[in-house]
């Protein structure tokens, strides 16, 4: 099965074509860089990261450009509210957002183009326009003329007339259609600007994204991807503006990701319900916030509730649990010999070989993470079974577990997850439900202490109770050959 992707612009799921078979050109949309990116504005960066991922496991080499843009009104007023230039504010916002791509450790881009570093490219591309008649210039303004461009409206599949009724649009009485953009504005005083046949000025939002995938990838290209609310206007514009200028198809296939609501509502600075990504991978861990986002389809909303965030740790202590095992029953002097023997379990085996081709199928079928992780517990919940109650683990028990290991690994690796050392990993998840339940760790491990001395002193009452105190503030104990263990309840 080839890969399949659901296709804005077609409104349906298509065969992904490349316009090469061995260049996937591939471009989405980044921030305006002006604060702090909210946990929302990670939804396209994780996904769109596991795309990337996806094409070259299918033997594609990705060239992945991902913009900020860093001259925009937002910028320009939170300089002046901070008594700082624009360029000032952009940079320490990059820097920031570019500390929480490091921590998600994600594959990095192989360009992250500037708005600022392509002004020359805009004004020529906004000449061409002008000269074609698909523009026009008014008191040193540039609009462009949506009028002048027959497919208009083909990605929003909404008639002209349906976009000047359902959506704002600015009433500038200078414009010939109240939907026609801005190309280049003058500059206020004060604001950063550059010189143009039409003044000195600065580009308006929609051109920079046309330019950049021009210059950076050429005039045509296979994915453009964005949030859902970017698909009109701005990818609207960005068609307009792009086929406009070379007369060719700009994109094959548009991908848009679904919001992330919070509790019933779409997270939003008006709303006053934005999370910042930096608070959330500060508050749990980046490894939850990525399995998080890809637990939900792309395409579906996606709510940050607590019972999510949740049953997304409870989730990711499963599959970490099942790697500590094998991690426990494997020594790293024979993994390598191990990976290479056989399974003699044949129900293990045949979970295992459906798993792995279904979960190809699932990521073939417009990236359906949700099945792709089915898939995965499946196996996960396969290997639990076969664990012995007590005594020492077979040789064959220690082969599957290098073969479980392998296919979590291996498979998470494409998605940026399952790559964290296991023990350790469930060690920070108990901190974060410790923290969240309000309790204290060295009063734990204090009655834990306590515990194994009444054991020791065969005082099975105080054992046992507490046992039964930690258990009802969600502390599961284990009592083993190696001694004693506990961990927080989880799910």
């Amino acid at each position: 099965m080839g890969l399949k992707i659901y296709n804005t612009l077609a409104r349906q799921e298509e065969e992904f074509k490349p316009l090469s078979q061995s260049h996937v050109k591939m471009y989405v949309c980044g921030p305006t860089v002006y604060d702090m990116l909210h946990v929302g504005n990670y939804r396209g960066v994780i996904f769109f990261n596991l795309v990337r991922r996806w094409l070259e496991h299918l033997g594609h080499k990705v060239t992945y450009v991902y913009n900020y843009t860093d001259v925009d009104d937002k910028i320009i007023k939170r300089a002046n509210e901070e008594g700082k230039r624009p360029d000032e504010i952009s940079a320490q916002y990059i820097k920031e957002y570019e500390k929480d791509f490091d921590a998600l450790k994600l594959t990095k881009h192989e360009h992250n183009p500037r708005a600022t570093e392509y002004i020359d490219k805009m004004v020529e591309a906004i000449k061409v326009l002008v000269d074609k008649g698909h523009a026009y210039v008014i008191d040193g303004e540039v609009f462009f003329a949506i009028g002048s461009f027959k497919g208009y409206g083909k990605l929003s599949h909404k008639k002209l007339e349906e976009l000047q009724v359902g959506h704002r649009v600015d009433p500038d009485p200078r414009k010939k259609d109240p939907l026609d953009f801005v190309l280049w504005k003058p500059s206020k005083d004060g604001e950063p600007s550059w010189d143009s046949p039409w003044g000195r000025g600065r580009p308006g939002w929609h051109i920079e994204c046309s330019v950049m995938v021009k210059t950076l990838l050429g005039e045509s290209i296979d994915i453009h991807g964005g949030g859902i609310d970017l698909i009109f206007p701005h990818h609207e514009n960005e068609i307009a503006q792009s086929e406009a200028v070379t007369g060719k198809p700009f994109v094959r296939t548009w991908m848009h990701n679904n919001f992330i609501n919070f509790g019933e509502a779409k997270m939003s600075k008006s709303l006053g319900n934005v999370v910042s990504g930096r608070a959330f991978l500060e508050n749990y861990h980046p490894e939850i916030l990525k399995f998080l986002i890809l637990s939900v389809h792309y395409r579906s909303p996606l709510s940050l509730a607590d019972t999510q965030i949740q049953q997304a740790i409870a989730a990711l202590a499963r599959i970490y649990a099942a790697l500590s095992v094998c991690e426990d029953m494997l020594n790293a002097d024979n993994v390598g010999a191990l990976r290479e023997a056989p399974l003699p379990n044949a129900d293990f085996k045949k979970t295992l070989e459906e798993a792995d081709g279904a979960f190809a199928q699932a990521m073939n079928s417009d990236f359906n993470t949700p099945a792709a992780f089915a898939k995965i517990f499946d196996v996960v919940r396969s290997f639990n079974a076969l664990l012995p109650k007590a005594g020492k683990p077979s040789e064959t028990l220690k082969a599957q577990s290098a073969v479980l290991r392998e296919f979590i690994v291996s498979n998470g690796e494409l998605m940026s997850l399952f790559q964290e050392p296991p023990a350790a990993f469930l060690k920070t998840l108990d901190r974060i439900l410790i923290k969240e339940k309000g309790l204290d760790e060295g009063m734990i491990e204090q009655r834990i202490r306590e515990r194994i001395k009444a054991r020791e002193k065969k005082d099975f009452k105080t054992s046992d109770a507490i046992r039964d105190e930690l258990n009802g503030l969600g502390i599961d104990i284990k009592d083993g050959i190696e001694g004693t263990s506990w961990e927080v309840k989880k799910g």
